[in-house]
């Protein structure tokens, strides 16, 4: 099986035409005010609740980046059985973890997707961190296909493994990925054994993961094949969920790579110290330039914009990637000097990102504040975390499912590259999503997972204020200011039905609030919101981060 990337070398494009911005990484030092926070917020979580935007208003803007660069001290509770009883899985009780039991072919697809809806649940009730960003980040950057590798524990051990590693080390979570089982039978690698090397991972370990394929990158077929052999011995062991080695498959001998590589000749190693090689492998391809640079533009096209100019190679990239090599590949140090510079809160680069489809599933349930089961309704819990990963998954984003290890298209393919998220079918597939949970909500066994534009309203500064209403909720669903006579339109034809005098909506709100068990006064205000609501999230504005 091949997952080459056939088209778009991305990773190192550099466009010589002329520059957007020609900002760099000093500190930035202008406004703090809602806008800045909205934009960081937006570029490293998923949404910016209005409780969020208040919260890092009242830090500096330094110490709010150190404050989301922070990753949680302890793992999250894994993912469990939330499927019935009556099913074959008789090794795992209902509500217990599923992660470290036997297989079982016939619950595989469940298990999958009480994965992917527990991964849903974290993003949605993420903390106030980018681990949830940055996780799936890696997850597309390393990518595998659930579906091919078909293992659910497998795809829990790799998705920690990531998430472990979001902010820590680039190299140690390479070496991890590329010992992890999912990986190792993704891309082949407990196929690969002397005599018969397998060049699957040995490929995508330089093409995709750590040296790209840009206009410097100049490694050979050779290198692709010594690599391979230096990857032969690994195995799968689905028995415990694990990875082993096995001398008895790996090419003891030496390893010749080319120029690229500084002519560097790994020494082979026999028994248990062929394992060795991997760091020695390693060690190489870190050592290259290209390799930080590669990583640092994938950063940049992730985070701040896909175009990355002769401009912003100069006076972002290749910095970055000097940070990175001087601090031996720590991802921390790279993005805290990247989110606190005057570039990253350049005007040319707010307002300028199309949503993926998980930051604009996620987004929506975050910042419109969806109340979902709790955890003693588990069928119900997990039924909604599923939903919105099926939601996200028909807009193209499936977690966990990438078309190929190249990852998700729009994070790559020139010349589209983000705005491949939105299409003819995508759009009204956005459209139907926040309609639907405005005005009908879902209903499963009882409970309704629905918007409550009344109890959102209630959380701003002012709801009775129709003016400063729509400041706020426009201050945290766009991302850009638009013009006095929108709002005055949005004002007049929502809240205000059509009447010219602020008071049609304020005496409404009032009367509700001073009577909120009488239906037709809460009616009045329940229209009147879900008018606003609707028209602020079908504009093209509320599709920009």
């Amino acid at each position: 099986m091949s997952n080459n990337l056939l088209f778009g070398a991305a990773d190192a494009t550099v466009h010589p035409k002329s520059s957007r911005s020609t900002s760099g990484l000093s500190p930035y030092t202008g406004a703090w005010t809602k806008k800045e926070v909205v934009h960081l917020l937006k570029r490293t979580m998923f949404g910016a609740t209005f409780t969020d935007i208040n919260y890092f208003l009242s830090q500096s803007m330094s110490d709010s980046v150190n404050e989301l660069l922070n990753a949680s001290v302890s793992p999250p509770a894994p993912p469990l059985k939330n499927y019935s009883n009556t099913d074959d899985d008789a090794y795992v009780t209902f509500g217990q973890t599923w992660v470290n039991s036997p297989p079982v072919p016939g619950v595989t697809g469940l298990r999958g997707a009480s994965l992917k809806a527990w991964w849903m649940g974290l993003m949605i009730n993420q903390n106030r961190s980018i681990e949830q960003k940055m996780t799936l980040f890696w997850q597309n950057h390393l990518a595998s296909q659930i579906q091919n590798y078909a293992e659910p524990r497998y795809g829990y051990r790799y998705l920690e493994t990531i998430r472990a590693n979001a902010l820590g080390n680039f190299k140690a979570l390479v070496k991890a990925v590329t010992l992890e089982p999912a990986m190792l039978v993704y891309l082949n690698g407990n196929k690969n054994r002397k005599g018969v090397p397998d060049e699957n991972y040995a490929r995508e370990l330089q093409e995709l993961f750590c040296i790209g394929k840009g206009p410097n990158s100049h490694y050979t077929e050779d290198d692709v094949k010594a690599a391979a052999r230096v990857l032969t011995g690994y195995r799968d062991d689905p028995q415990n969920i694990n990875s082993y080695f096995d001398p008895a498959r790996h090419d003891a001998n030496d390893k010749q790579f080319s120029v690229f590589y500084n002519n560097t000749v790994i020494l082979g190693q026999s028994g248990t110290n062929g394992q060795n090689e991997l760091d020695d492998l390693l060690d190489m391809l870190f050592l290259n330039d290209e390799c930080a640079l590669f990583i640092c533009r994938k950063l940049y096209r992730f985070f701040v914009y896909y175009t990355i100019d002769a401009d912003i190679e100069t006076n972002v990239i290749i910095p970055l990637a000097q940070v990175l090599r001087a601090n031996n590949y720590d991802i921390k140090p790279v993005l805290s000097i990247l989110f606190k510079s005057e570039h990253f809160f350049d005007l040319a680069n707010r307002s300028c990102m199309i949503k993926s489809s998980v930051d604009f599933t996620v987004g929506f349930c975050r910042e419109n504040k969806l109340v979902f089961p709790d955890a003693t309704a588990l069928q119900n819990q997990y039924y909604f975390w599923l939903l919105g990963e099926q939601f996200s998954a028909t807009m193209a984003q499936d977690l966990l499912d990438q078309p190929s290890v190249a990852g998700w298209p729009a994070y790559y393919q020139e010349p589209a590259f983000h705005e491949l998220w939105i299409n003819s079918d995508t759009m009204p597939k956005r459209k139907n999503f926040t309609d639907g949970l405005l005005y009908a909500g879902v209903t499963k066994s009882g409970y309704k997972l629905i918007m409550d534009p009344i109890a959102l309203t209630a959380t701003f500064s002012d709801p009775s204020n129709p003016n400063t209403l729509i400041e706020d909720v426009l201050t945290m669903m766009y991302t850009m200011e638009v013009s006095a006579a929108w709002k005055a339109y949005l004002k007049t034809y929502t809240l205000l039905s059509g009447q010219a005098s602020d008071y049609y909506w304020t005496n409404a709100w009032n009367d509700y609030v001073a009577d909120p068990t009488n239906a037709s006064k809460k009616q009045i205000v329940l229209t009147r919101l879900q008018y606003m609501y609707a028209f602020i999230m079908e504009m093209p504005e509320y599709q920009l981060s």
